[in-house]
């Protein structure tokens, strides 16, 4: 049995309820085009991002930043180890971050290996070329996503919070479900938890927008044209901080959404995601 989500009826009189469908209808092309358009973008900039930081391994807070500054955060390497300082604190990370070994099995002082970065081999120049454009795809893309997802009214109804989404006793419940890997199985299973929506809502309407005003306002072109951005984020070396934050904050995010869809069952949220139809988990007993 198949059906298009949305268009199941409740109010079947004089017969029994509609059993559970086996497969729905339940991403739309255009949610389907923005996913694996930003699957290929989001990986794209975060590589060129670190080859972009490795020009420069060290955020600041303030108008400013320099060598010679104190930086809040900074990778590199002292003699032979490699090191992580955020604050006062220093982790030793000697073959992975600072200094690692390169790929003709030399020792390479530099904050990111090359396999985590585009290009592999440092360049800077290449690595902008990288980031600018795919920024562009990332900006236009949301752009067009929250245009369309207003149209047809996705925001509104399949990721908004309601009132019952944030009852105390369901919003506890459903983190207890997600702590124990508890999936939704039946109806259930076709709609976003409240945990899901809010996830969500922080990567579309926060973490994404603050990439791209934090780029823009590093650019000393857009400080020219919009300086108010400088004064918004308390400087550029903030607005570095920030968006490198909120990067972090988006790839937190794909690792935690990869491990579900493994658990959940990556051949059906896979598959749903390519052709849009999500066959439905049954209940026991169903």
């Amino acid at each position: 049995m198949t059906i298009e989500a949305g268009t199941i009826d409740p109010a079947d009189t004089g017969s029994p309820p509609a059993p559970v469908p086996a497969k729905v209808y339940r991403h739309r092309l255009v949610t389907r085009i923005w996913h694996w358009t930003n699957a290929v973008t989001i990986f794209v900039m975060l590589m060129s991002g670190l080859m972009i930081f490795n020009a420069h391994p060290r955020l600041y807070w303030g108008q400013y930043g320099a060598n010679f500054d104190h930086p809040w955060l900074q990778i590199g390497a002292t003699g032979e180890t490699g090191f992580l300082r955020i604050g006062s604190t220093t982790i030793e990370t000697t073959g992975l971050l600072g200094r690692w070994t390169g790929p003709e099995g030399a020792m390479v002082n530099r904050a990111f290996p090359g396999w985590a970065t585009i290009p592999s081999s440092y360049s800077l120049a290449d690595a902008r070329h990288w980031h600018l454009f795919f920024a562009l795809v990332l900006g236009f893309g949301l752009l067009f996503y929250m245009v369309a997802s207003l149209l047809n009214r996705h925001i509104q109804r399949d990721i908004a919070l309601t009132r019952a989404d944030v009852a105390p006793g369901h919003l506890w419940q459903d983190i207890k479900d997600h702590a124990r890997l508890r999936f939704p199985k039946g109806l259930a299973a076709l709609r976003y938890n409240p945990i899901q929506k809010m996830t969500y809502i922080a990567v579309i309407f926060v973490l994404i927008p603050l990439v791209i005003l934090t780029g823009l306002t590093m650019s000393p072109g857009m400080n020219a044209a919009w300086g108010w951005l400088v004064d918004l984020f308390g400087g550029r070396q903030s607005a570095r901080s920030l968006h490198f934050i909120a990067a972090a904050g988006i790839a937190a995010f794909i690792v935690v959404h990869l491990i579900l869809v493994v658990l959940a069952g990556p051949i059906n949220e896979v598959r749903s995601m390519i052709t849009g139809w999500f066959r439905v988990p049954q209940e026991k007993g169903a």
